[in-house]
């Protein structure tokens, strides 16, 4: 039996090329390729864009990509043992796949992509946060990616979209908020994975901004968040201590020195970080 596609189900890949999913990988496939055509929906102009795919697995991302009209894809994968399974595929898509044996996290696969990209990934849980993080954190911006469509634990996914005082509001949030605009556009059950992960998984779609939403220096912020969530539950007055003496720096910028970083929105941190640099200069 057949798929959409014309080719062999994932299922029967995944048999013929003994490609049990490792833990160690943070491997979980999704083989149902009507719901990866619908992720692949999502992440925008296919036809028009190539797409950068990491930790594609035995290709069911890949195919929904492609069956989706993109007009080529670059797929990134670190296991060995699902080489062959994606090139079966790049040969009944001619030209348009490319497959690279490798670490995301070392290898640099712009070289084959041409603008405008986009980013589409089932990403490995155990690498999807540090990955989401270097994307966002390029050293000039705009970056090369148009928007990102990935997938993450469900929690994740609503550390990054979640808004001031929300219970998952922190780090993450303000630098995916800062640089693009985030929404969640799907949830997963366990159930959709083979094997089951523990958790609920959701699909994150992020659109890059041209410019950031807030005027500050990207180092000085990341540096001003990353000591206020640190200690989350002190007021800002101490948590901010390390970066000296901080009360006249809030007050000049209308932030209370008692207040919580969970209190504090996306304009005011940047504004406090156009503050500490200035104190620098």
């Amino acid at each position: 039996m057949s798929s959409p596609d014309g080719m062999p189900p994932l299922s029967a890949v995944i048999r013929a090329h003994d490609l049990a999913a490792k833990k160690e990988l943070g491997q979980n496939f999704l083989l149902d390729l009507n719901l990866t055509s619908k992720i692949a929906r999502m992440a925008g102009d296919l036809p028009g864009s190539d797409i950068l795919e990491v930790g594609p697995g035995p290709g069911g991302l890949t195919r929904g990509l492609l069956m989706e009209g993109a007009r080529r894809v670059v797929a990134v994968e670190k296991d060995r043992r699902c080489i062959a399974a994606l090139e079966e595929v790049a040969a009944h898509y001619p030209g348009r796949l490319t497959v690279i044996e490798g670490d995301a996290l070392q290898i640099d696969p712009l070289e084959h992509l041409t603008p405008p990209i986009r980013i589409a990934a089932n990403l490995p849980y155990n690498v999807g946060t540090e990955l989401l993080t270097r994307w966002l954190t390029p050293p000039s911006w705009p970056p090369f990616w148009t928007s990102m469509t990935l997938m993450f634990q469900k929690e994740v996914a609503l550390r990054i979209t979640a808004k001031v005082g929300d219970d998952h509001y922190g780090r993450l949030a303000i630098l995916c908020q800062w640089r693009s605009d985030p929404r969640i556009v799907m949830h997963l059950p366990p159930e959709a994975f083979t094997p089951p992960p523990k958790v609920h998984s959701a699909v994150v779609h992020l659109k890059a901004l041209a410019q950031p939403r807030f005027p500050a220096d990207a180092k000085v912020l990341s540096r001003v968040v990353a000591q206020a969530f640190g200690q989350r539950r002190k007021m800002l007055r101490s948590s901010l201590k390390p970066l000296g003496d901080v009360e006249p720096l809030l007050e000049q910028v209308g932030i209370p020195p008692t207040a919580r970083a969970e209190e504090i929105g996306l304009e005011a941190f940047c504004a406090l970080a156009r503050a500490v640099a200035a104190r620098q200069t």
